[in-house]
């Protein structure tokens, strides 16, 4: 009977051993073969790191593929806090170098983290500056390359092309509009460290980064070169405080060329003040046509078979009275009897008035919207603004009037430009549609 129940007492003892083994077992089968790559990777993010590279923008170039904004390469200084020894005497070191607070510096090197950047006092740096650092031989001091943006024609196209931040992020003009195109991915150097963060002597892993994709504009730098200087002779000349200028292919809607003054250097934007970087003047600022608006009112009133323009006639006497407002021709005593042809040769006032009455308010208003004034054209930049027209309610017979020849409206000068390439390619009922962007390819 004893002996009966002390062999019981083993049996159940070695199941319960035998059990726990093949726990154990299944356990470790488990790790191995099912949560062997998320443990592998939970433990490699505890003694992994990365000193980022950061990856080229990609490359902004012309029509005919000449390079409007492109990178340069710089080096920035990331720290390790955990590897260096002796922060005071680095931060003293390095503060002097980079001519910047040492409390600001001991900051950095003193962080609880594992990698800093040394932002902004260490961020692109020049060869002179880095090779001072890099010559303190400091452990856990590392220099990285970054991509800095350059602009090979400083102010030219500025407002185009925009700028970027220092972390090479687009903040205005195309930079910002296609930024997620241009931003590349970034790369980095991957390190082992112990869990004091001591480099382990273990193969570094290179990741290399991975540049943006190269854009291609409408724009033909030659012909934005003429512009531009056109631009600053009429500034010098006339002493105007801005001046703008669009130049358009009416076969095909591209934008050749595109600048304002005043203007900016985009490699050097800080200098300059918010109003000036911000405001893109052919796309933002609204104007009062004039005479040039004049071709609106004439497409409306042949549309509408209201004239003949070679066989219909008109008598300008200088001027012409609209509900008791008298609005005067250019010429002093008009251009007399003539026809409608010759009052478009003549941009005579008095003839376009009697046009825009003819057509009433509701034709002229409805052709000025469906030529595209009064929304934005759908330019892929920034700050688009959509001109000013007269409330429909609020338009009497002398708004009318002083519309029909472009002196009662504010027009953006985009959509200027681009209805007169429209009203180019004008046959009979048909429009052509363009699609006025200034990107051609990625």
């Amino acid at each position: 009977m004893f002996f009966n129940e002390i062999h019981t007492r083993i049996r159940y003892v070695f199941l319960i051993v035998i059990i726990i083994l093949i726990i154990a077992i299944g356990r470790v089968f488990y790790i191995q073969v099912f949560a062997y790559e998320k443990l592998s990777n939970l433990a490699e993010s505890l003694w992994s790191r990365e000193l980022p590279i950061s990856a080229d923008r990609g490359e902004i170039i012309d029509r005919n593929g000449e390079v409007l904004a492109t990178n340069i390469t710089t080096t920035s200084l990331v720290v390790i806090p955990n590897q260096i020894e002796d922060k005071e005497d680095a931060a003293k070191k390095i503060s002097e170098i980079l001519n910047c607070s040492y409390e600001d510096m001991l900051g950095h090197l003193s962080k609880k983290t594992s990698i800093e950047r040394v932002h902004p006092e260490g961020r692109q740096l020049d060869y002179e500056t880095a090779e001072a650092i890099d010559s303190l031989n400091i452990d856990g001091v590392y220099l990285v390359k970054e991509s800095k943006r350059y602009y090979p024609y400083d102010t030219l196209l500025s407002h185009v092309l925009g700028y970027v931040g220092i972390d090479n992020q687009g903040l205005s003009g195309l930079e910002l509009y296609y930024n997620d195109y241009l931003t590349g991915e970034d790369g980095s150097i991957k390190y082992f460290s112990d869990g004091k963060g001591h480099k382990l002597e273990l193969a570094e892993i290179y990741e290399s980064p991975t540049s943006g994709i190269t854009l291609q504009l409408t724009i033909d730098i030659r012909l934005q070169q003429a512009v531009e200087n056109e631009l600053d002779n009429a500034i010098s000349k006339y002493d105007a405080d801005s001046a703008i200028a669009i130049a358009m292919d009416p076969n095909t809607g591209e934008i050749l060329a595109m600048a304002s003054r005043p203007n900016f250097n985009s490699n050097d934007y800080q200098s300059y003040s918010t109003e000036v970087i911000n405001r893109n003047l052919p796309i933002w600022m609204t104007f009062e046509p004039g005479s040039t608006f004049k071709i609106i009112t004439l497409s409306s009133a042949i549309e509408e078979g209201l004239v003949n323009i070679f066989e219909d006639r008109f008598t300008d006497s200088g001027a012409i009275t609209v509900d008791g407002a008298t609005l005067h021709c250019w010429k002093h005593g008009g251009h007399g009897n003539q026809t409608y042809l010759e009052v478009v040769e003549n941009s005579c006032n008095p003839g376009f008035v009697n046009l825009g009455l003819m057509l009433d308010k509701e034709k002229l208003m409805n052709y000025i919207k469906e030529f595209g004034f009064g929304k934005k054209t759908g330019i892929d930049l920034n700050g688009e603004g959509t001109g000013i027209l007269f409330d429909l309610d609020a338009m009497g017979n002398v708004e009318l009037a002083t519309t029909a020849f472009g002196q009662a409206c504010c027009l953006i000068n985009d959509t200027l430009t681009i209805t007169r390439g429209i009203i180019s390619k004008y046959t009979k009922k048909y429009y052509v549609k363009f699609n006025y962007n200034l990107l051609t390819k990625f």
